[in-house]
């Protein structure tokens, strides 16, 4: 997991060959005016999801893994309380994982919470369980899904 400002983006760009585009992509002037949903970046090579509204309470709410996508979660309004956890210390998954579309779900909880406020990204590579979207407000946020 990775945890910084977009500033200091240009010190991760070379870990994967891709994410010197993600990062390209969240410097966008008119990134805060993107519809929500899916918008194309490199096929499915590199995607983003917009997504807004309100944050979830954290017993609404499972951890996640992806097996085929490295997440990159920028926050452009309100706090994301994101939770982490290693992988590798993970029960079994729940019956609502769909390797379809590259998410697996556990009834575990974080061992870490970072607080991911506007301007800061969090990335989350396959390794890393996460669970974000937890906020008490309002939140926008791009997730930048990178191939593997």
């Amino acid at each position: 997991m990775i945890l910084a400002p977009l500033e200091n983006a240009d010190l991760y760009a070379n870990l994967h060959p891709r994410f010197a585009a993600a990062f390209a992509f969240l410097r966008r002037e008119d990134l805060a005016d993107l519809p929500e949903g899916r918008v194309e970046v490199d096929g499915d090579r590199l995607y983003a999801v917009v997504a807004k509204g309100p944050g979830r309470k954290v017993e609404d709410a499972r951890i996640e893994t992806h097996d085929q996508y490295i997440d990159i979660q920028f926050v452009l309004k309100g706090t994301d309380s994101m939770g982490w956890k290693p992988r590798r210390d993970l029960g079994p998954k729940t019956d609502a994982s769909d390797p379809r579309s590259d998410v697996a779900f556990y009834a575990d909880a974080p061992t870490v919470w970072t607080e991911v406020t506007p301007g800061m990204f969090a990335v989350y590579f396959p390794e890393d369980a996460h669970m974000p979207m937890i906020s008490d407000g309002e939140l926008h946020k791009v997730i930048m899904k990178v191939a593997v």
